[in-house]
């Protein structure tokens, strides 16, 4: 078996979880005004376990993802407990995170034109990669390289080792920046919706592609996305983030199926699928608040059919109806 498949695959049942985020707030201060991007943020990932972070753009997913790898400009204030694979990611020094990012975490990013280095070919940027943290010689870094992109299925890998970013299509792009992700066997995976600029067929592959990944190498996934199809395609659970706080969270089926919180409801009905010709889609009236000046309470209430005075009349505490759910909504029973 290829020398990339050889980390074994971890039960998603391990007593030691692989992400623990408690109450994780990321501010964007500058002179002027101040972001609230993320808003107590809870998150638990066993080893084995592909989450999907789901919401509009702008609801904070992209920034919990940055702030997992400490990779949040100056002008970020982060705050709370941010641990991956037991280590304290906010207590890290520079040198620290040069070794951590690339070994213990990786990340696939939405456009690969702007991650991957136009001036060097993919072989030289995966096999860098590999000489930087396991300190291989070139030979045995470009043999590495190749391996990564037959694990991918890029074909004629040997001539692709040599061509530039440029001369690739976007989807053979996209499996060249899975292959650099994937160099030096990451614990974790953070891929932020890197099937967005793929056309559909596409698309599916690398979502078949990333889910198979994932099950041979037995890594965590954290996968963002505002699909709700792509989320029930490679998810194990889904987190539902508006206004930069998990609304809601479960088993990928169970939330689909039935979803708690209004919001992920909203989301649901106003998904186009089969057999919906001639009917009008659902819609969610109004747009997310400004993450300048949060409205106290429940930030989805002015756009709630549900709503109620105690809905703003403070913050909405978590509610667990069912062990394995959790959903900010008064509408919910609690346990």
């Amino acid at each position: 078996m290829s020398e990339v498949l050889e980390r074994p695959v971890v039960s998603s049942t391990s007593a030691s979880p692989l992400i623990t985020m408690r109450d994780v707030h990321v501010r964007f201060v500058t002179r002027d005004r101040t972001v609230h991007a993320v808003n107590g943020v809870d998150l638990d990932l066993a080893a084995g376990e592909v989450l999907c972070i789901l919401g509009e753009s702008g609801s904070g997913k992209s920034v919990t993802m940055r702030a997992l790898m400490k990779l949040l400009p100056r002008t970020a204030k982060v705050s709370g407990r941010i641990e991956v694979a037991g280590r304290d990611v906010t207590a890290m020094s520079g040198g620290e995170l040069q070794d951590f990012r690339g070994s213990d975490v990786a990340m696939i990013f939405q456009e690969p034109m702007t991650a991957l280095d136009p001036v060097f070919t993919i072989g030289r940027q995966i096999a860098e990669t590999v000489q930087r943290h396991e300190r291989l010689s070139r030979a045995a870094a470009m043999a590495r390289a190749l391996e990564l992109l037959e694990l991918v299925q890029i074909p004629s890998a040997k001539r692709r080792l040599e061509a530039y970013p440029h001369e690739l299509s976007g989807g053979l792009r996209q499996r060249a920046m899975i292959a650099v992700a994937l160099a030096c066997k990451p614990k974790l995976l953070l891929a932020d919706e890197p099937t967005t600029a793929l056309d559909a067929t596409v698309q599916i592959q690398v979502l078949l592609l990333l889910r198979k990944l994932q099950e041979q190498l037995g890594m965590g996934v954290v996968f963002v996305t505002h699909d709700l199809g792509v989320a029930g395609e490679i998810a194990d659970r889904v987190a539902v983030m508006y206004a930069g706080r998990v609304v809601e969270e479960g088993p990928v089926g169970a939330l689909m199926k039935e979803p708690l919180h209004p919001y992920p409801r909203g989301l649901l009905g106003a998904t186009v699928h089969g057999g919906m010709r001639g009917q009008r889609l659902t819609t969610i009236p109004g747009a997310p608040p400004s993450l300048e000046t949060l409205p106290v309470g429940c930030p989805f209430a002015p756009r709630c059919t549900e709503a109620e005075e105690a809905c703003i009349a403070g913050d909405i505490a978590p509610r667990h109806p069912v062990p394995d759910r959790m959903a900010r909504c008064l509408h919910v029973a609690a346990r």
